[in-house]
């Protein structure tokens, strides 16, 4: 039996379609992504590397422990010492825009799945296809729409890794306790003031939880882009491959390790910071809410 569904003739006449007919729009994009990854880049170049060195240290001193902080500067020499300071902070701006651009786009997409059922249900069947899509078929078609380079390797990787943020998002103000809503509504508050004053705050560990894998997915991401040129430790990592240069492709493996473990603890440790503050806030902004009320109730009565 001749039986023939021709997927890839139609995705095939999509994307010359939307090079067609979208190439502004696409320019645009790649323009923003561009500006903000060259911005982190350029800006984390300019400093020394003995500050910024110092400021890793003190931040995961601050934010994990002392050990930890003799960890980081373990890392930092070694990554130092390996020369390959450079690259390590070419990634580094990779992923803080690459994630920042995925948590802007996800958690409002996460927030909107979470308040509509009808959102959730079709934004669920496409992101179950992101994160079983091969992560080499996003450089596909990465490089049709956008080019070699710094810009598609970010959305690249910007879209590999949005899913955690917006399914944590839409998990995190979903597991809100129905108590906690019915006493913000009895205090009270709008819907929108019901979102950002007591959903948004208790689902912060969850949301937190969905930055910190969304960061870990983009790292991971960096090796794969570099074979579409984003550069950075993935390139340290694509040219010891292609030179079958042993040493030098696990000094770049070892600066992605370093880095992985730098970022993932230390967005851990907001995470579980935000645990103790929560609630806390939660309850102080009810009763400046039941204040507000009350404040306003005695001034309508002596109106």
């Amino acid at each position: 039996m001749d039986f023939e569904i021709p997927i890839g003739d139609w995705v095939e006449a999509g994307v010359n379609w939307i090079q067609t007919n979208l190439t502004g729009l696409l320019d645009a994009f790649a323009d923003i992504v561009g500006l903000l990854v060259d911005t982190f880049e350029d800006g984390l170049l300019a400093v020394p590397p003995l500050v910024l060195s110092v400021i890793i240290v003190a931040l995961a001193a601050w934010r994990v422990s002392w050990k930890f902080g003799l960890f980081a500067i373990l890392a930092v020499v070694l990554i130092y010492g390996m020369d390959i300071w450079s690259e390590t902070v070419s990634t580094l701006a990779l992923v803080i825009g690459s994630s920042l651009l995925a948590l802007l786009i996800g958690i409002p997409i996460g927030i909107a799945m979470a308040r509509s059922e009808t959102v959730e249900a079709v934004a669920r069947p496409v992101l179950d296809l992101m994160q079983t899509m091969p992560p080499f078929v996003y450089l596909i078609p990465a490089a049709i729409f956008f080019g070699l380079g710094k810009v598609p390797g970010s959305i690249a990787t910007l879209i590999f890794a949005m899913p955690p943020a917006v399914r944590l998002t839409n998990l995190g103000i979903r597991q809100v306790s129905q108590e906690n809503v019915e006493a913000g509504l009895a205090f009270g508050c709008t819907s929108r003031q019901l979102l950002l004053k007591v959903q948004l705050p208790l689902a912060m560990p969850s949301i937190m939880a969905g930055v910190n894998q969304t960061i870990m997915l983009a790292l991971s991401m960096v090796v794969i882009a570099s074979m579409i040129g984003a550069g950075g430790l993935g390139n340290t990592v694509l040219t010891g491959i292609q030179r079958l240069d042993v040493g030098l492709g696990f000094e770049g493996g070892l600066g992605v390790v370093l880095l992985a473990i730098l970022l993932d603890r230390i967005t851990q440790s907001f995470g579980q910071g935000r645990r103790g503050v929560t609630s806390t806030s939660l309850i102080e902004r009810l009763r400046q809410l039941f204040s507000l009320g009350r404040v306003n109730g005695r001034q309508s009565g002596s109106n």
